[in-house]
């Protein structure tokens, strides 16, 4: 069981919650300390976070929570100045009441920067959505990272899911959903265990057509650096083509959920290699 710094049985017991909106209408103490059992250990003995100052009752600049009516997003930081936060988390109700992660970001602060969220002039891309610097997301893939990343990550999402799905129990649960923003993050989430409530046949469709013969795979022309023949073959190179647009849309409208304590056992890309 991944250790945080105080669990949700501890903090959510004898209390009859079912949302984030009930969490955040709490007082401030109490929400604090209920948010932070969502802070796995392993990151803040890693970092030699002084746990003290993640503390619910100190005003830190290393572990910020902006509680909105129905949402929360959570940033934690391993120095108050860092450019980016270590782990970056958005939850949300939904409109029929269950429990959804907007987004989910963690990032290693000592590994090197590839500016794939903003143009040369500062303008933010927003995953690529609304605009894209491909000079440095060329030299993000090619340094080995996904779509979406500006630093290597930290492989803490297996750790993440059994934290979220104990946080999600107790607010009385049985799962939670999640809309991956790249192909990557899906065939990451199919491995721990999550299934899809919209896109799995659209997932599918891509394995289809990226083999050799397939419509996907003869658009792996060359015609861009994102678009190289063999970028089949991994699925860094199947989301890179698709961010690219290859697919003639964007990434867009798949919605997965992990059912607490169930494995779905869905894959859509068979012996993946990364």
């Amino acid at each position: 069981m991944r250790k945080t710094l105080v669990s949700p049985s501890q903090v959510l017991s004898g209390m009859d919650l079912y949302s984030i909106g009930q969490i955040n209408a709490l007082p401030q103490h109490q929400r604090a300390q209920i948010y932070r059992s969502l802070i796995p250990l392993d990151v803040v003995l890693r970092f030699e976070i002084d746990p003290s100052a993640l503390a619910p009752e100190v005003d830190s600049s290393l572990f910020t929570i902006d509680a909105r009516t129905r949402s929360v997003a959570l940033a934690l930081r391993h120095a108050a100045d860092a450019e980016d936060p270590l782990l970056y988390l958005q939850l949300a109700d939904t409109s029929t009441g269950q429990i959804e992660v907007i987004l989910f970001i963690v990032n290693d602060p000592y590994a090197e920067r590839f500016y794939t969220d903003r143009l040369p002039d500062g303008t933010p891309t927003h995953f690529g959505t609304q605009g894209r610097n491909i000079s440095e997301e060329i030299r993000a893939m090619k340094a080995g990272l996904a779509p979406g990343q500006v630093r290597r990550g930290l492989r803490l999402t297996r750790d993440l899911v059994p934290i979220l799905e104990r946080f999600v129990s107790h607010l009385h649960h049985d799962a939670f959903y999640i809309q991956p923003l790249a192909y990557n993050n899906a065939i990451l989430f199919e491995h721990l265990g999550y299934s899809y409530a919209i896109g799995l046949g659209r997932m599918e469709g891509n394995d289809r057509e990226f083999p050799p013969g397939g419509l996907l795979c003869r658009r792996l022309d060359g015609s861009t650096p994102f678009r190289q023949p063999g970028a089949e073959e991994t699925v860094r190179g199947r989301s890179w083509a698709i961010h690219d647009g290859i697919m003639g849309m964007p990434y867009e409208g798949i919605k997965m959920y992990k059912q607490v304590g169930v494995h779905a056992g869905v894959i859509t890309f068979p012996n993946a290699a990364w």
